[in-house]
């Protein structure tokens, strides 16, 4: 008889752990479901920092695709014990001036990533600065005798508020300048 007792009992421990257990799983099931839909309906969190390198290096490259001309000339003008003959030509200074007018055109044709919607107002005002400077920098270059140093204030300037919206996300400041040289 004390073995039937003993079974009963545990058979009746084991029945009631059993209810409880699935009661708790049924509880958990209905709590954790609408965190589970609320999770999966959420978009993705952007990582802003990567998306900033990004636009700046897709930025660069686009401005380097078309500045060859540009930079060769710039190069060659700036030497202060040049010769004569190691000046840019004619024909090199109007190369620079359609090179320049060219990543004025790009920049000019440049848009902001969706992922940074919140940055968008400061980025475009600092791209709008670069095309304003290579813009400056062609009209100048059709001139005898060009003068580009209002073209490289308006470009410090863009360097200046590109390397804001980096600071703002914790990221160091940029230099296109550079990156584009």
């Amino acid at each position: 008889m004390r073995k039937l007792l003993l079974f009963l009992s545990a058979l009746t421990m084991a029945i009631g752990l059993t209810a409880c257990s699935s009661n708790d799983d049924a509880k958990t099931d209905k709590k954790d479901t609408p965190k589970e839909t609320a999770k999966e309906t959420e978009a993705p969190k952007v990582d802003v920092k990567k998306e900033l390198v990004r636009f700046y290096m897709e930025l660069g490259n686009k401005i380097n695709a078309k500045d060859a001309d540009l930079n060769a000339y710039e190069k060659k003008a700036s030497k202060e014990d040049a010769k004569p003959e190691d000046l840019p030509t004619a024909e090199e200074k109007a190369a620079a001036s359609e090179s320049a007018a060219a990543v004025a055109s790009e920049l000019n044709a440049v848009q902001i990533p969706a992922d940074l919607k919140d940055q968008q107002a400061d980025l475009e005002a600092a791209v709008k600065e670069y095309a304003a400077s290579y813009q400056a920098k062609a009209d100048e270059l059709k001139k005898d005798t060009p003068n580009l140093e209002a073209a490289d204030a308006t470009f410090a300037q863009a360097e200046e508020k590109l390397g804001k919206v980096f600071e703002s996300a914790k990221l160091l400041p940029p230099s296109l300048g550079k990156q584009v040289n």
